[in-house]
């Protein structure tokens, strides 16, 4: 199983350490130099890390976990309005990104009201193409155990819930995080910085669960694998939007238009496959942008014989 981690260090023989990570069949998912100190977002074969970590420490640098990089995660509130979209959210989307995940913040169309709320089909097609999502729910327990349960029974990824009151279980989530409601202030205390980090931890352990089922029946080709080879392309280059390629555990998300430059990714050649035989490739649902997603080992070959 490939492990993501940071480094952080002098650019002083930096080249040593960046032959050992591709000697190991390892790749650089990010490179960021301030004058004489360097940042690299690496990701390795989890057995070879003691070598990594070891040649580090030569160099004077250290190895930073990450638990969460190389991970697209929505965080959601019933609404956009204020009565729902308090600062816990954008603090707990924060909080993660401090764990390596790229993080966006959704609020449903409508979901207000205890009645009313609701999820349409297009915004749980959204929200599965991350590989995770947190629903924040509030602070009335009847409300969330009676009707706000709907909102992602049927959500087909990994689903962590945040709500104000002690609640013992919920059904249809894999985590549940009690004690943080709606709020008007930012989370600055020690007890809430000790919430978010408990919410962080839970979707380590919803993440790590996801990572090891993909390991039963691994993906062709690690989705690092895949970007290594997208960010030749010309459009990929000239692409001005943040983050061009965000890995999934997975697969991608490549933000050039799915339309326009579809046969030309379905041509690119990995491994002596084209893409278009190893990896699902779809139009985003929101922005122009396009989704692959890799197929298992087993999938290929199939098809192959």
């Amino acid at each position: 199983m490939y492990e993501v981690l940071m480094y952080d260090g002098g650019v002083h023989k930096i080249e040593e350490l960046l032959n050992l990570i591709e000697d190991l069949g390892g790749f650089v998912l990010q490179r960021t130099q301030v004058q004489v100190q360097i940042t690299l977002i690496l990701t390795i074969p989890a057995e070879d890390r003691p070598l990594v970590e070891a040649k580090a420490r030569e160099l004077g640098g250290k190895i930073i976990e990450v638990p969460l990089a190389g991970t697209e995660i929505a965080v959601i509130g019933p609404t956009l309005g204020r009565h729902h979209m308090p600062h816990p959210i954008c603090d707990i989307a924060e909080h993660l990104r401090r764990y390596g995940a790229i993080t966006i913040v959704m609020g449903l169309a409508r979901g207000r009201g205890r009645k009313t709320c609701q999820i349409s089909a297009s915004e749980k097609s959204i929200i599965e193409e991350y590989d995770a999502a947190i629903f924040m729910l509030g602070n009335f327990e009847e409300c969330i155990t009676h009707e706000k349960l709907n909102l992602f029974k049927d959500i087909q990824i990994p689903v962590v819930v945040v709500v104000g009151p002690e609640i013992e279980s919920l059904p249809h989530c894999e985590a549940l995080v009690c004690g943080i409601g709606r709020k008007v202030e930012r989370m600055r205390r020690p007890e809430e910085i000790a919430k978010l980090e408990e919410i962080a931890q839970r979707v380590v352990e919803v993440i790590d669960e996801r990572r090891k089922e993909i390991e039963e029946d691994p993906l062709f080709v690690h989705p690092s694998e895949v970007k290594d080879i997208l960010e030749e392309l010309g459009p990929v280059q000239e692409c001005l939007r943040p983050a061009p390629i965000v890995l999934h555990v997975d697969g991608l998300r490549v933000k050039i238009p799915y339309q326009k430059h579809l046969k030309e990714l379905e041509e690119v050649e990995v491994y002596g496959h084209k893409l278009k035989d190893i990896a699902d490739i779809s139009d985003c649902r929101l922005g122009d942008s396009t989704i692959i997603k890799i197929r298992t080992k087993a999938e290929v070959e199939g098809e192959v014989r």
